[in-house]
């Protein structure tokens, strides 16, 4: 049984009761406490403008350890060529808004809602959710964006604009902050080749235990 969060409390249930989906709980909102409450438990929003807002914990969750990254020498040519310019934060409103933007095989619309983009450029404001922007001849050509919580950043969406601008984010991410483990949440093919793989939950909330 899916459990309505209750509006008046920031509360979730034991993760533990998730459906086989991961759908856990339903309801609420999208304030910073709750969501911050959420990524601390190893819980995402995920919901589209035509149902509620749902709650996720997958059984199994799809990570990428940063050390386990795979670059092909393709892909290390273009990081060392100098084609690109990295950047964090400089323009995380203009990031989310092309991955709300950028068209997804397989699905109508999408999930990153107007109240999605609020809620995550307010956490964004607090210095919670992040961009990692890549950019050529200072136009902004791919990236990502996530919420960081403790040694885990929790990626949410990427765009590309260009040929390699989101993988080149990714790597950018990977190498050069110090983040224990990326959430990637959802398995995909391109973040499968990169080395990314599935952890069962429980492992995931262990390391959300571990002090920043």
């Amino acid at each position: 049984m899916i459990l309505e969060l209750p509006p008046d409390r920031n509360w979730f249930p034991d993760t533990a009761l998730a459906d086989e989906d991961g759908l856990l709980a339903f309801g609420g909102d999208l304030s910073v406490e709750r969501l911050v409450k959420a990524y601390s438990k190893g819980i995402f929003p995920w919901y589209s403008d035509d149902t509620p807002i749902l709650w996720y914990s997958p059984h199994e969750r799809f990570v990428l350890f940063p050390h386990e990254i795979r670059i092909t020498k393709s892909m290390k040519q273009v990081m060392q060529s100098g084609k690109f310019e990295m950047r964090k934060n400089t323009a995380f409103e203009q990031v989310i808004k092309n991955c709300a933007a950028t068209y997804r095989e397989g699905q109508d619309g999408t999930w990153i809602t107007n109240e999605m983009q609020d809620a995550y450029i307010n956490l964004h404001k607090l210095g919670i959710a992040h961009s990692y922007e890549t950019w050529y001849n200072n136009e902004l050509v791919g990236g990502l964006y996530g919420v960081e919580t403790g040694n885990i950043f929790c990626g949410e969406s990427m765009f590309s604009h260009a040929s390699n601008a989101s993988k080149a984010a990714l790597i950018w991410l990977t190498q050069n902050f110090n983040y224990q483990l990326i959430d990637c949440q959802v398995p995909t093919e391109h973040l499968e080749s990169m080395g990314a793989k599935l952890i069962p939950r429980e492992d995931y909330e262990a390391f959300l235990q571990i002090p920043s």
